[in-house]
Formats: structure tokens, sequence, C-alpha cells
């Protein structure tokens, strides 16, 4: 029932500095994600692991959405960046400075955040900044 999509991920600019030093890379992200883009956890893993007196619920309330430019920007944060978040995150978005194509086009003109993640798809980020 929990499907996944695969995304494609380019990163250059130095910006592959960050994610381990790797270019190229590709992510597999659940199709239905949490509405707080809480990436911590997966809501379809209901496993019946013991749990102690302290009964913790998840910090999900249940509410999802389909998987969106947005949270696959926090999942990167949590899983696959190596160093130096805010190189990357600024105010719950990209930084200022990357730009972000979606499949080859400007992310502005495609929604930014609020892109719906298709199978396949392909998101490049560029850092703009150079030192001089």
């Amino acid at each position: 029932m929990a499907s996944t999509i695969t995304i494609k991920l380019v990163f250059s600019g130095g910006l592959e500095l960050l994610f381990g030093n790797e270019r190229d890379q590709s992510v597999l992200i659940p199709q239905i994600v949490p509405s707080d883009n809480s990436t911590r956890s997966t809501p379809s893993s209901t496993s019946s692991t013991p749990s102690s007196n302290n009964d913790t619920p998840s910090i999900d309330t249940g509410e999802t959405k389909a998987a969106d430019l947005e949270y696959l920007i926090y999942h990167l944060r949590d899983h696959l960046l190596k160093e130096r978040p805010e190189l990357f995150m600024e105010n719950g978005t990209i930084r200022p400075g990357i730009l972000v194509l979606i499949n080859n086009t400007d992310w502005e003109l495609e929604g930014e955040g609020s892109y719906q993640l298709c199978n396949n798809d392909e998101i490049v980020f560029i850092s703009t900044l150079h030192g001089g």
C-alpha cells in the first residue's frame, strides 16, 4: 500500500561537497508524506515493537499530503546532507543563492516547494555563490 517514488538528484556548484561529494544521487521517498514534513518516521511503518510504559505517540498528527518538493528538501536535510545544513536550507526552504531546477525548469515556474513530485523527476541544485 505504501508506494514510493524515485527522485533523481544532481548537486553542483559546490553543493555536492555538502552531500558526501556525490554529484548524482537517487532517493526513494513515499508518495504520501506527513503534512508537517517530518521525515524521521514513516507513517505507514506500524511495527508492533513492545513499548515501555511510556506510550510515545508519533509527533505526526496523521495528516498527510502528496510528496512535494518542500518535503524532499527536509528529507535531503535529514537523510543525505553530511554537513552544514545552514548552507542548504534557510527558514524552511532552500537558501538564497541556490538555483533549483525541476526537470530542467526553474522551480519558480513550477510552484517552488508546492510542486508535487512524480516518479523519476530530476531535481538539480546548483550553488550560484562563489568565493572571491
